[in-house]
């Protein structure tokens, strides 16, 4: 993801870089620097975490409680 896609993410969604952070378990430093694509002068880049986490939220999901038992053990 690349940090003009994670800005228009976050424009999309409504959101400020403070509730962004939040929706994210992220300071909202790291927001900024995620939308700069640097860091002290230093390319920074966007982890696959967030990028999957930023999908995640699109798509409605905010809270995931692993996968489903397929197998109910106490049948």
């Amino acid at each position: 993801m690349k940090p003009s896609e994670f800005k228009a993410w976050r424009k999309d969604c409504k959101l400020t870089q403070e509730q962004a952070a939040k929706k994210l378990g992220l300071k909202k430093r790291t927001i900024q620097y995620y939308e700069k694509g640097k860091r002290d002068g230093k390319d920074f880049k966007i982890p696959k975490t967030t990028e999957l986490a930023c999908y995640a939220i699109t798509v409605g999901v905010e809270h995931y409680f692993g996968p489903e038992s397929l197998n109910n053990e106490d049948d």
